[in-house]
């Protein structure tokens, strides 16, 4: 009960000290903090000890926010070398990933090589199969228009031959396409 008293005493007494303080502050000449502090301990001599204790705290507060300064300033710098070892790390996977990908260009280059002919002879044997389409859709037509005759038969000879040729360009063209197919995958199967 003594304790509240004297803390409500104290509250009293702080409440009168900012009082007199506003008062002053626009009223009369300026005030030191000094004068102040001799008046209030002059009038609750044990004011001082809450004073005290006050002053403990003030420099208790400093030491923290130095202390939070400090380790503020420690975990930026740290946080920039942090950065910088990134880049510096980005920068060498981007080197050594150039690097590897250049390795696989020969292969590359030689895949589409092989692309580019392949295509091409499947054009030559497109070209060639077209070619022979029309020599037999000929040939079939001399071969009604001349029945029986031994021009049919020598146009039926003809005619069997490049039925012949023709299934063998279809097989070709059949396997340049399985061809083109197998270097395409290889391809997507390289790219990087």
């Amino acid at each position: 009960m003594h304790g509240r008293l004297e803390l409500k005493r104290h509250h009293a007494l702080l409440q009168s000290f900012l009082f007199l303080l506003f008062l002053t502050a626009g009223c009369s000449p300026p005030v030191s903090r000094e004068q102040l502090l001799n008046e209030v301990t002059h009038q609750d001599p044990k004011f001082a000890r809450v004073l005290e204790r006050h002053q403990e705290l003030l420099s208790r507060i400093a030491t923290y926010e130095k202390e939070l300064t400090l380790k503020r300033e420690t975990v930026e710098h740290a946080i920039a070398q942090m950065r910088k070892d990134l880049e510096a790390a980005a920068a060498s996977v981007k080197a050594r990933i150039a690097e590897a990908k250049k390795q696989l260009e020969p292969q590359r280059q030689q895949l589409n090589a092989a692309l580019a002919m392949a295509s091409g002879e499947l054009r030559v044997k497109r070209l060639q199969r077209s070619s022979f389409g029309r020599s037999i859709a000929q040939l079939r037509k001399a071969i009604q228009a001349s029945q029986g005759s031994d021009e049919a038969r020598l146009n039926q000879t003809q005619l069997d031959e490049m039925m012949q040729d023709a299934r063998q360009i279809d097989i070709e063209i059949r396997s340049l396409r399985e061809h083109i197919r197998l270097l395409r995958l290889k391809l997507y199967l390289i790219r990087l």
